[in-house]
């Protein structure tokens, strides 16, 4: 009989049967030869059952059913894939042994073992393990296959994760959309990926800008002139600053410190799956589906990368030769020069920022294939670009500097100057002008880290030679007040958001959580873009260019959450614990039984929790369209989802058309509003219909509008009488009793600037924010105060600073 081989997904498959069945013929939904069949998954063809598959009574959503805990988990097919299902089992009933082909990591571990479960297929089976998909990794991975019962714990660990997350997210989201009656999603991972949104928007809105100034003098030296900072304590007033600039500008000065060093920089690290989706993010905007979508398309299609769902930044000892073998085939390409001008010698077993293998667990970094490549889209060869480029940087020398640090002295002042000066620029060459989000980071590391605001301006980069003379006059040709403002922390950006879930461990104080979290952060690689789709489909966060904005929506659930006293679901301690304990059941030193049950207990203790929680006013979940007394937009409509969408957590492997189809649909259009906000609020609040969570069609949520930005309750409102609250809108803060009457508002361009939230608060509360500088109509800008002239209406008004 024959071998049944079964791949993750076609492209993988029909790439395996070109090596070991040259010959087979093509039967569409599989390839047989003369020894094999080769045939393959789509993602997962099988997933844990819904509640209802264990008794109907859970197709509508009761309090009194909570917490669902099921003795033994059932498992589902997947409706639209259940043919390749049936084919997969036909195929088997042929065939005296299996080789599991699927991805080489414990989620290719699940989706195989799930199928074989489902389809009770009892052949001994083999695991092939491979990084990579070209002939040669082919080969040697059929050469080296090793039973899979070697894998048996990290099964037991993929299933315990599968299985931890249902019970976690189904029963919580249950529970806070009953309780609450709208749909709240609840999950392992997406739940404190919202929660570092929801402390990033509030950090954002309570913000208080200040107003300060520093004092820039221009100094020359013979031919050469430089700039420098003043030393001293802040400045916040403009007279002040504007009265040193005048005493030292057209002094004699002198240099009272001068130090040079030298440094060097090396290249950055290989490119692990997130690290590839951060950059790409910034410097294409791409968000982080796109980028993982487009870098499958470049393994499995074009074959030209290795595996990219990689969580490493190294290689092993074995990977060295390949390596070579694609830096011959790059001189064949557009990448010639640079790949003639490599040294081979920089690579090697001891240049551990490459080659560490004891920081290799599953997958090696994502590496160009020795495949050259055919005809690339514009987008995949954009990452193409990045992946070939940071592997050719490793084989050029480092960048070096030297790092010049002045301290100049006029009139008893004195005036720093940095400078870093370019001597060498090793492997920045292969860099050429592709890298400019990476050229702006290595230039001011400090600012690139969110740098105090008064240290940013005294760094200078240059490529051209830095020169004074500590023992020679200077003068200062001029001085300027330079007015600054204090700063806000930045709103994520997909790219920012994914280095925050890669190192959302680092704020635990357990030191074996935090060591845990190190290896895994908040989510997998495979996953985090997953998990950033899955919270724009339900609500909770909508994209604005590339900034990632919380909606009220988003904001609610998170306080909701931890208003229940389950705050531990909005931290990523809770997805240490658990990756620290799945990570020993896959080395075989840890039970999955009682890490289940220690779950169902979790889930057990949330849903008490919750019933005991008193129901939020509707309001905290309306999505206001315009601020202020203007007609149109706010709370027309609710977030609808299927039950399987609202279980949370699901595996990042599914296609996506499959979590298309489980998506959230944005709020209906103006016509399907009753029933939305409506018929929902005649619900019983133990009892919530399935018919009402229902999910509208992928095509249809394409279609709905996107939800409105995240309004926030800045204060109470002003207005006498009225006992509202002011809320941010689009274009102003408003009070949410519009509807009622109250046309207070306060909109957010005022003497050409923006009143942020903080400001808008003191004007509500106080009646005056306090001093900045302001735009006037003929151009001038004049330092003064916001004050509050109209307390019905929100009337406001620029008053100079006497």
């Amino acid at each position: 009989m024959k071998t049944l081989i079964i791949a993750e997904k076609p492209d993988m498959g029909r790439t395996i049967a070109a090596v070991v069945e040259p010959k087979a013929q093509n039967k569409r939904v599989y390839l047989e030869g003369e020894h094999y069949i080769i045939t393959w998954a789509i993602g997962h063809l099988v997933g844990l059952a819904e509640p209802d598959q264990y008794d109907p009574k859970y197709k509508r959503w009761n309090e009194a059913d909570l917490p669902i805990i099921p003795d033994r988990f059932k498992l589902l097919a997947n409706a639209r894939t259940k043919d390749q299902l049936k084919t997969i089992g036909e195929l088997s009933k042929r065939c005296n042994r299996l080789v599991n082909a699927c991805d080489a990591g414990r989620e290719g571990q699940l989706i195989f073992h799930l199928i074989r479960q489902y389809l009770k297929m009892p052949q001994p089976t083999d695991r092939l393990w491979i990084s990579d998909l070209t002939p040669e990794t082919i080969r040697r991975g059929f050469d080296m296959l090793r039973s899979d019962e070697e894998y048996d714990a990290l099964t037991r660990a993929a299933r315990a994760r599968s299985e931890a997350d249902w019970l976690v997210g189904m029963n919580a989201s249950r529970a806070f959309t009953i309780r609450h009656k709208t749909l709240l999603s609840v999950g392992r991972v997406q739940t404190p990926v919202l929660a570092l949104l929801y402390d990033r928007h509030k950090e954002i809105t309570s913000f208080d800008s200040e107003t300060y100034f520093i004092v820039q003098a221009q100094f020359s030296q013979q031919d050469f002139s430089y700039k420098g900072v003043w030393q001293g304590d802040r400045i916040t007033k403009k007279e002040q600053a504007e009265s040193l600039a005048a005493k030292v500008a057209g002094k004699p000065a002198k240099i009272v410190s001068y130090t040079v060093n030298e440094s060097k920089e090396y290249p950055f690290r290989l490119y692990d799956l997130t690290l590839l989706q951060r950059e790409a993010n910034g410097r294409y905007g791409y968000p982080a589906k796109k980028t993982l979508d487009i870098a499958q398309s470049l393994y499995e299609k074009h074959k030209v990368i290795t595996y990219p769902r990689t969580s490493s930044n190294y290689v092993t000892e074995e990977n060295l030769p390949v390596m070579g073998n694609v830096l011959n085939m790059l001189k064949q390409t557009a990448y010639g020069d640079l790949a003639n001008g490599a040294d081979r010698s920089r690579v090697h077993k001891g240049n551990k920022a490459v080659c560490n293998p004891a920081k290799v667990e599953d997958h090696h970094a994502i590496l160009p294939t020795p495949k050259r490549p055919g005809t690339l889209s514009t987008e995949e060869q954009n990452i193409y670009d990045m992946i070939v480029r940071r592997f050719l940087s490793h084989y050029y020398p480092p960048a070096v500097y030297n790092n010049h640090d002045v301290l100049t002295e006029v009139e008893q002042e004195q005036f720093r100057t940095r400078a870093k000066e370019q001597l060498d620029a090793g492997w920045r060459v292969v860099l050429g002008d592709s890298d400019d989000g990476n050229k702006a980071k290595s230039k001011s590391k400090k600012k690139a880290d969110d740098a105090s605001d008064d240290q940013e301006d005294d760094l200078v980069v240059t490529d051209r030679p830095f020169s004074v003379n500590a023992d020679a006059p200077v003068h200062c040709d001029s001085a300027a007040a330079l007015e600054k403002a204090t700063k806000p922390p930045k709103p994520y950006t997909e790219g920012t958001l994914l280095k925050a879930m890669e190192s959302a461990g680092k704020a635990i104080e357990d030191e074996e959580l935090r060591d845990a979290m190190k290896q895994t952060g908040l989510g997998t690689p495979a996953t985090r873009a997953a998990t950033i789709e899955r919270l724009k489909q339900v609500g909770y966060i909508n994209l604005a260019g590339k900034r990632l904005d919380i909606t009220t929506k988003g904001c609610a659930a998170i306080e909701l959450i931890r208003g229940a006293g389950v705050e531990l679901l909005a931290s990523p301690e809770m997805t240490g614990r658990w990756e620290q304990r799945l990570h020993q059941i896959s080395k075989g030193e840890a039970s999955d039984e009682q890490f289940i049950t220690k779950v169902k207990q979790f889930a057990e203790m949330i849903v008490a929790k919750v019933k005991q929680q008193r129901q939020a006013d509707a309001s905290l979940f309306a999505e206001p369209e315009k601020a202020g007394g203007e007609a149109g937009g706010r709370g027309k409509g609710k977030s609808r989802t299927s039950s399987r969408a609202a279980a949370g957590e699901k595996s990042g492997r599914a296609s996506s058309k499959e979590k298309a189809s489980r998506a959230t649909a944005t709020a209906p259009k103006k016509e399907a509003a009753p029933r939305s906000a409506a018929a929902r609020a005649k619900a019983s609040s133990a009892q919530i219909s399935m018919d009402e969570m229902q999910a509208t069609s992928a095509s249809a949520a394409k279609k709905a509008p996107p939800a409105a930005a995240s309004p926030k309750v800045i204060a109470p409102c002003p207005r006498p009488g009225c006992g509202g609250q002011l809320v941010e809108g689009k274009r102003g803060y408003g009070c949410i009793r519009f509807r009622e009457g109250c046309k207070f508002v306060i909109w957010k361009e005022q003497q050409g600037r923006a009143v942020t939230a903080a400001m808008a608060k003191a004007l509500a509360v106080s009646g005056v924010t306090r001093a900045s500088t302001f735009k006037l109509p003929d151009g001038r800008t004049e330092s003064g105060k916001l004050v509050l002239v109209d307390q019905a209406a929100g009337a406001i008004e620029f008053r100079p600073s006497t």
